[in-house]
């Protein structure tokens, strides 16, 4: 399939800050794909540099084979977006903020298809559209921006954080919606930390870290190079000397413990077999676990940003 985003080498800096050092990301048309990472990781800037918001400072950066600084007005016609911080227009009502967006991209709003489209997103995102953009919360902001992006069919969805703010029932919303656009072959960036999204809605994943992706492929392949965890009741650890391949062999609570290397499972299955045990659970590594392997120093050390991390002005949400 073909790149619809595309960066080389990608560095943006800040003064001495360099918020991004050297990104590699390519994203192919209908995937979607996580871009996972904590605040200050560089993947708010990656998005404004995608948007045409930001210029890099050097390396390539392609959307649809377009350089996005230079061609930004012809790409939002086939782009939707929310921002990480959603700000709004305060005297705007809710509804009157939509349709203009919406005509930025193109779309009157008497067009029967766009009325009915958008009717549709405000009644299953529970949103009030008569209010002040002054008087919504920060959910309700985040809702507006949502509806704002499902309203106008896109090629391309860039989402940055777009869960942040809502309930868990919105958020099985937006995972719905996620789920249709994808289904109409768009092409989806969810920008995000929240690993438990990530894991249930992307086919691909890269991790960054200091402004560079330091990990990316399917969840399968990224597993396949952690361990997996394998349990089963028994009264002490000694039954797992014949076990091959077992590390991190530990008791706890009437549960034998081990780890494997996850494309080793198979190979410890005749020595469970053997040892006739109950109680077998075999739990693959969660994104969680892939995501502290890069990240998991820094909470040791006190939860510092590392070295590299985006300015603090370029990476408010």
């Amino acid at each position: 399939m073909a790149n619809v985003i595309s960066a080389r080498s990608l560095a943006k800096h800040y003064g001495r800050v360099h918020a991004l050092d050297g990104l590699d990301l390519e994203v192919e048309e209908g995937q979607i794909h996580g871009f996972l990472g904590p605040n200050g990781s560089g993947k708010s800037t990656t998005t404004r540099v995608l948007l045409g918001l930001a210029r890099a400072t050097s390396g390539i950066a392609t959307v649809f084979g377009a350089d996005p600084w230079r061609e930004a007005a012809a790409l939002h016609r086939r782009i939707a977006s929310v921002p990480g911080d959603v700000s709004v227009w305060p005297n705007l009502s809710g509804g009157e903020t939509i349709d203009f967006v919406s005509r930025l991209r193109g779309v009157r709003r008497n067009e029967r298809a766009y009325r009915l489209e958008r009717e549709r997103l405000m009644e299953v995102f529970l949103f009030d559209p008569r209010k002040k953009g002054r008087a919504y919360s920060k959910g309700n902001r985040q809702k507006l921006a949502l509806i704002a992006a499902f309203a106008v069919p896109a090629d391309l969805y860039i989402l940055d954080e777009p869960t942040s703010g809502l309930d868990p029932l919105m958020a099985m919303v937006f995972q719905r919606e996620i789920a249709r656009v994808r289904e109409g072959g768009a092409t989806v960036l969810l920008s995000s930390h929240i690993l438990s999204e990530v894991e249930q809605l992307c086919d691909v994943v890269s991790i960054v870290r200091a402004g560079k992706v330091v990990e990316s492929g399917t969840l399968a392949d990224l597993r396949h190079l952690t361990r997996t965890e394998v349990s089963f009741a028994a009264a002490d650890a000694f039954a797992l000397e014949s076990v091959p391949h077992a590390h991190d062999v530990r008791f706890e609570h009437g549960r034998a413990r081990f780890t494997v290397d996850s494309d080793r499972v198979s190979s410890v299955l005749p020595a469970l077999t053997a040892l006739h045990v109950e109680g077998l659970r075999i739990e693959p590594p969660s994104l969680e676990e892939l995501f502290l392997r890069h990240y998991g120093d820094d909470l040791a050390a006190g939860g510092q940003d590392a070295p590299g991390s985006e300015p603090r002005e370029a990476a408010t949400r």
